[in-house]
């Protein structure tokens, strides 16, 4: 028991660092939107966003201007090559400025992107005003652009309005990915107005920038979390994190360190219990809307309020006891439906991991399309299949939480099976996702299956795309399983 239990934490870990994955690497040229609605939609988008960017500050850089610019005309690199430009000018040398506390414990991952491609770090300074909701305003431009360029039109519409068209008006949806945040964004009616619903991201709401970006819009009509929110939640999560480090409970990736008495907390998974806890607050303070939530990290107080709506979830106000046959069937049936234009209908609940695994060396692997029915564009885009095998990844991992948190009898077995499904499901998606590939991974362990455990993690390992530090982690995890199953 405690070799399996060494194990496990290292198979957690690992799940927890891959959950961000990595942005594609932008194309060297972008093609021109084909449907005319759209084009119309996100040039109205980039037209707002520049609005709002102008309003919030006296002082726009130069590369703003060129930004937006580019932007409007669908230019691809120059939106991206600006978009860094402003971000190099973005940085400050000065821990202190302009976030506080809550800032310097902010990892977002438009900072992890720049320095992943090597980015210096400029002087401290920049244009005032250039942070807070300009940047904002820009960054979701950039995303945006991001999905359409990379993703491909169709897909990144298809997300989009798939999302959108599942959540009533006047909800409020968490997008936590980049593309759950910006193309659901970029395609409603007016994200400024909240038409027709208010959209946020889990994932800032510990950046102070960003609460104040969102009181500037919705904070007349929604409660957007104040400064003394921020700054309580903090204290709360930096308590809390000590209690745990003490009773050594922390959970794999929380940085936790006590310097001359005083406690300090670094690294995402802190951040995300920060913005957790702030996400809690929203729907606290806001009692007569919908709540919505498309996952980036799992957050643990939300598990129990879950079930799923589409393509994403719906966050119900009081805790559900179980998840009715009758939701997970639909959900069954929704998703069945949904990937056999993407990938075939070959994939049923009696198909072994075998068969996904040689699918995914024939397709994936060796871009063998013989005999495939599904759409080999979705194949050979990074960008799309990442995004839905990651969506499907996350409800499986509702149903294999359900699994170990309290379901007993029928209803286990049933939850069970459905998110092995699930799961066979978000891997075919995405062979070599690490998220899909670490969750697969750890319920088939639950479930005394190291032989499929190990099938799946060689397979990814083996994927073209497995590269870098993504390979080495993937590697990694076979070599571990292997070792498992040698101590059995």
């Amino acid at each position: 028991m405690k070799r399996i239990g060494k194990f496990w934490g290292l198979v957690i870990l690992a799940a927890a660092t891959g959950l961000t994955g990595c942005s594609p690497k932008p194309p060297t040229a972008f093609t021109a939107l084909k449907n005319a609605e759209t084009a119309r939609q996100l040039t109205q988008f980039i037209a707002d966003k520049e609005a709002q960017a102008r309003a919030a500050t006296n002082l726009p850089p130069a590369e703003m201007t060129a930004f937006f610019q580019a932007a409007r005309r669908g230019n691809w690199p120059a939106v991206s090559n600006t978009f860094f430009a402003m971000s190099r000018l973005n940085q400050s040398g000065d821990p202190n400025a302009p976030q506080g506390k809550l800032g310097k414990a902010v990892v977002s991952a438009f900072h992890a992107l720049r320095n992943k491609l090597g980015l210096p770090t400029p002087p401290p300074s920049y244009p005032v005003g250039f942070r807070g909701p300009a940047w904002e305003a820009a960054k979701e431009v950039y995303g945006v652009w991001e999905g359409f360029a990379t993703g491909g039109e169709p897909y990144a519409t298809a997300f989009g309005r798939d999302i959108i068209q599942s959540i009533p008006a006047g909800s409020i949806y968490f997008g936590g990915t980049d593309p759950g945040r910006f193309l659901v964004t970029a395609l409603s009616k007016s994200h400024a107005a909240g038409d027709p619903f208010f959209i946020l991201t889990q994932n800032a709401l510990a950046d102070g920038s960003y609460l104040d970006y969102l009181r500037g819009m919705f904070g007349k009509r929604i409660y957007i979390p104040s400064p003394e929110d921020s700054q309580q939640c903090f204290e709360d999560y930096t308590k809390d994190a000590s209690e745990r480090a003490a009773q050594n409970k922390l959970k794999p990736g929380e940085d936790v360190q006590t310097t001359a008495g005083r406690v300090q907390v670094s690294g995402q998974v802190a951040v995300m219990q920060i913005n957790a806890l702030l996400a809690k607050i929203i729907c606290d303070k806001n009692p007569a809307r919908e709540f919505f939530i498309e996952e980036s990290f799992p957050l643990d107080w939300m598990y129990p309020h879950l079930e799923p709506h589409g393509l994403i979830f719906k966050l119900n106000r009081q805790p559900l006891e179980t998840l009715s046959a009758e939701a997970v069937q639909k959900d069954h049936d929704y998703w069945t439906a949904y990937v056999r234009p993407m990938i075939g209908d070959w994939l049923k609940p009696e198909t072994s991991v075998a068969e996904v695994a040689a699918f995914a060396t024939k397709t994936f692997g060796q871009h063998d399309f013989s005999g495939f029915k599904g759409d080999p564009e979705f194949i050979t885009n990074a960008y799309s299949h990442k995004m839905f095998s990651k969506l499907r990844s996350s409800i499986a991992g509702l149903y294999a939480w359900r699994v170990d948190h309290g379901t007993v009898g029928s209803e286990k077995e049933r939850l069970a099976s459905e998110a092995d499904f699930a799961f066979r499901q978000a891997w075919a998606l995405c062979p070599y996702s690490p998220e899909a590939v670490f969750r697969y991974v750890n319920f088939l362990l639950a479930q005394n299956r190291s032989a499929d455990a190990l099938l799946i993690a060689q397979t990814a390992a083996d994927m073209p795309a497995m590269k870098g530090d993504a390979g080495t982690q993937m590697r990694s995890l076979v070599e571990q399983l292997k070792q498992f199953q040698r101590l059995k």
